[in-house]
């Protein structure tokens, strides 16, 4: 969920070694993952082994942009799955890369629930499996601040006892939707005029802001440092479950619906092998582990069925019905207009 520049030249010559490399190691076993770190259950491979016999080699990525660098220098090559968030795999099914879903190999596709199966990116899971969801909000102390946040302007135009106690994520598509939202914009809006209008706004949210955090926000929350966060759901869980006193709440315009895929590389040579993953992720026990210990929702409703009902009552977000999460806009892919966003992010960082 986090973005960063695009690549320089250096960089980009790193990236293809590292995928060389990678497209190396793939021979020394049955399939190459690349994941966010601590997005799957430590013991997976061996899970994974006793259950089919196969061995898998997980790489760990830090954001979309960088496994993104890496695949479009390789054509693909060298990884045979990718977590990767839903635009992203939007971006690898319309360049090619992304092989289509064998449904009859993943039966366990009907652990889904009936709303992951009709996502606008990829209705059927065609090209993709959806593997969390959730959405963006105000996380909060709820005893320091006076009433409960209902609005994204509780946030981009705080009150004087909130300025300097607030942070901003500071991933391009997140930190635009917010403007976007406060505006009544979408959170794919591409209108020149527009996003002037929410560039205008979060230049001047930015004068009161604590800090850009996309990582220990709610730590800040904890500590007292911050009294109100632009937070992803899951985020703020990791913040309730130190100090009771905080809360998250969707604000009244409305928010994003993020989703974190798994998708199978069109280069890879282990397909039948990738599709076992997948089917094996869906598994109702092996997929509550990411609700468990991520404390994300998972589209499963096997899995999420499956919890403790304790969990959401201490993570009241949670419980979040998935027909009331797909009501939320969903993030797509840019094409020509992310380089606007790009642009516009810069700005506002630059601007005093």
């Amino acid at each position: 969920m986090k973005a960063k520049n695009g690549l320089t030249a250096t960089s980009a010559a790193a990236v293809l070694l590292a995928a060389s490399l990678a497209a190396g190691a793939a021979s020394a076993a049955d399939l190459v993952i690349s994941n966010w770190d601590g997005y799957m259950a430590p013991d997976i491979a061996d899970a994974f082994k006793a259950a089919t016999g196969l061995e898998i080699e997980v790489v760990n990525h830090a954001t979309n942009e960088e496994i993104m660098g890496k695949l479009m220098a390789s054509g693909g090559k060298g990884y045979d799955i990718v977590f990767v968030s839903s635009p992203f795999a939007e971006i690898l099914n319309g360049q090619g890369l992304a092989e289509p879903i064998d449904k009859a190999a993943v039966p366990n596709l009907a652990n889904l629930y009936p709303e992951a199966t009709t996502l606008a990116y990829d209705p059927g899971n065609t090209f993709s499996v959806p593997y969390t969801w959730g959405t963006t909000g105000l996380c909060y102390r709820s005893d320091l601040v006076q009433s409960t946040p209902d609005s994204w302007l509780n946030l981009l135009q705080p009150t004087d006892a909130l300025k300097g106690k607030t942070t901003m994520l500071a991933t391009d598509r997140w930190l635009m939707a917010a403007g976007e939202l406060a505006k009544g914009y979408s959170v794919n809006e591409k209108d020149p005029a527009k996003l002037e209008e929410v560039k205008n706004l979060l230049i001047e949210a930015k004068k009161t802001l604590l800090a850009y955090d996309d990582t220990t926000f709610y730590s800040k929350l904890v500590s007292g440092e911050a009294s109100l966060v632009h937070a992803w759901d899951g985020w703020c869980n990791y913040g309730i479950g130190e100090n009771k006193d905080i809360k998250f709440v969707v604000p009244k315009e409305g928010s994003d619906l993020w989703i974190d895929t798994i998708v199978v590389m069109k280069s890879s040579e282990h397909k039948d092998a990738a599709m076992k993953f997948i089917n094996f992720i869906l598994d109702a026990k092996n997929h509550a582990w990411a609700a468990q210990n991520i404390l994300y929702k998972v589209p499963n409703k096997a899995a999420m069925e499956s919890l403790d009902k304790a969990l959401a009552e201490q993570y009241p977000n949670m419980a979040m019905a998935p027909a009331d999460l797909v009501k939320y806009e969903l993030l797509r892919d840019l094409g020509s207009a992310q380089k606007d966003y790009s642009r516009i992010v810069s700005e506002i960082k630059a601007a005093n």
